[in-house]
């Protein structure tokens, strides 16, 4: 998935996302307040992190949240079912996407030195195994969302910020389960 990181008029962020299955989305981010955008910040240590069932994870995988609206191609006919599945099976990787992209992004927003340590106490908060990560995963992730916000900061008018979401973190769906159908009597001749 491609996306591009825009500055909103008035502020904020407009992010459009090029789906592999051809849907153009756009996802409005409502983040004046800070300098670097909260969207970014989320595909940033998401990718950075591996992350795949995540805000971009889920989104790649078909996921139409409610900043989402669609704006170009066919979505599958069963989209709004997809989308729900998704964001249901990965409800909880999704939070932990939150905690983490919100702690990578009060780093940069505040030039803190480390992320390690806030991502490990949030990690214990919300799950029982153990921290996943590195403090060089989390230096990789706060190194990456700094040199991003400054391009971001100072992108010529009219263009965006380019970002490659690859596809190996792509969210995956459950299938549904549907009941098998029992064969009945043959009809007798």
């Amino acid at each position: 998935m491609l996306i591009f990181f825009h500055p909103a008029r008035g502020g904020g962020t407009r992010a459009v996302l090029h789906r592999d299955d051809r849907v153009t989305l756009e996802m409005r981010s409502y983040d004046r307040k800070w300098r670097v955008p909260h969207d970014l910040s989320h595909a940033v240590a998401e990718r950075e992190l591996g992350l795949s069932g995540g805000i971009f994870g889920c989104i790649a995988g078909g996921a139409l949240f409610s900043s989402v609206r669609v704006l170009d191609g066919r979505t599958r006919h069963d989209a709004a079912a997809r989308s729900r599945r998704l964001i249901a099976c990965h409800e909880r990787d999704i939070a932990i996407a939150e905690l983490l992209s919100g702690i990578v992004h009060d780093t940069v927003e505040h030039h803190r030195p480390s992320a390690f340590a806030a991502a490990r106490a949030g990690w214990a908060s919300v799950r029982e195994d153990p921290f996943p990560y590195g403090e060089m995963d989390l230096q990789r992730a706060t190194s990456t969302l700094t040199r991003l916000a400054d391009a971001f900061a100072h992108l010529p008018p009219g263009t965006g910020l380019r970002f490659e979401w690859p596809r190996r973190l792509t969210a995956v769906a459950v299938p549904t389960t549907r009941p098998r159908s029992r064969p009945g009597p043959r009809p007798a001749r």
